[in-house]
């Protein structure tokens, strides 16, 4: 019975993410893609900037854009909501209407917030509408906070192109709103994949995203030193 139980775990994961990853479109051969990753950082020092997205799960989105190249830190955590200080817990639930989003705090003389769009609709399936694979609800929806009118414009004018060149077998449903508080997840959440790469969602979810988002940016990864 143990050893059953123990498929049956395991092939559900498979499912969540089979399902996750199952986007069929021309995202990465598009024109829009190649513009996004094409736009080089200013190359001159200037103070930290700040990218706020939500893509699904937050453990998967952090893992992802720890590896570029020009982002310091990844928060993850949550925004959008009705109510302060929500727990893990609340928002699980879908009714304070917080989404599970991630701070990237990012030098932008090395990397634009161009590639950070780009990492973003390289990270999930923004043609899914609240949910991520086997992840349902408004906590998991598509999203970018946006810090300027810069990010605006710029997260308004991708997501028209990709919609009008069908880079996606579905229209692009990402949210893109002004950004609100952004409350810090508990401590456990942070850095999940480094810290539990061993567990079983890491292994099934995580670990295959993380292998695809780094094989698409492998010009834009951080250097092991």
């Amino acid at each position: 019975m143990y050893q059953l139980l123990k498929t049956t775990a395991l092939f559900s994961l498979l499912c969540i993410q089979l399902s996750a990853c199952a986007q069929k479109n021309d995202y990465e051969k598009s024109k829009t893609f190649k513009q996004m990753t094409n736009t080089q950082p200013t190359g001159q020092e200037q103070k930290q900037e700040v990218a706020t997205f939500g893509a699904g799960c937050f453990w998967c989105v952090e893992a992802q854009f720890q590896q570029l190249e020009g982002v310091s830190k990844v928060e993850s955590g949550y925004s959008g909501g009705i109510i302060e200080n929500p727990t893990y817990k609340q928002v699980c639930t879908g009714t304070t209407g917080h989404a599970e989003v991630i701070n990237v705090y990012y030098d932008p003389s090395k990397i634009s917030y161009d590639e950070m769009l780009a990492a973003f609709w390289t990270s999930h399936d923004p043609t899914q509408l609240n949910r991520q694979g086997n992840d349902v609800g408004t906590q998991y929806r598509s999203v970018i906070f946006y810090h300027s009118d810069e990010q605006k414009q710029k997260a308004e004018e991708y997501k028209k192109k990709l919609n009008e060149e069908k880079a996606y077998d579905g229209p692009v449903v990402t949210e893109i709103s002004p950004a609100v508080k952004f409350y810090k997840a508990e401590d456990y959440h942070q850095n999940y994949y480094n810290e539990n790469g061993s567990e079983s969602y890491c292994v099934f979810v995580v670990k295959p995203k993380l292998d695809k988002f780094k094989k698409v940016f492998k010009d834009k990864l951080k250097q092991a030193h």
